[in-house]
């Protein structure tokens, strides 16, 4: 696993405590994929409801909630392809 993924993934298990009710991935382009889930946040490529792709810069702005993730999707910097209601849901943990 890359220090990038790693470093993803405790980020995001801070933001998300508890898991979800569904499955999501996070796909960071030419990182790696994080799967977050019902039993947490992993480093993973597993199938998901919902699929979220972003490069390294607007992942990391998401997380560090300098970039709202509705305004990265409807500029094109996010792609979201699945479950748009998760996609909601995980919108709103990160913000």
């Amino acid at each position: 696993m890359s220090d990038v993924i790693a470093a993803a993934v405790a980020a995001l298990s801070d933001k998300i405590d508890g898991g979800l009710d569904g499955s999501a991935k996070f796909v960071i382009t030419d990182e790696g994929s994080i799967i977050v889930d019902a039993d947490g946040v992993r480093a993973s490529d597993d199938e998901a409801d919902v699929t979220l792709t972003a490069d390294l810069d607007t992942f990391r702005a998401m997380l560090e909630g300098e970039l709202n993730p509705t305004a990265a999707f409807m500029t094109g910097r996010l792609s979201v392809d699945g479950d748009m209601g998760m996609a909601m849901k995980l919108g709103a943990a990160l913000a």
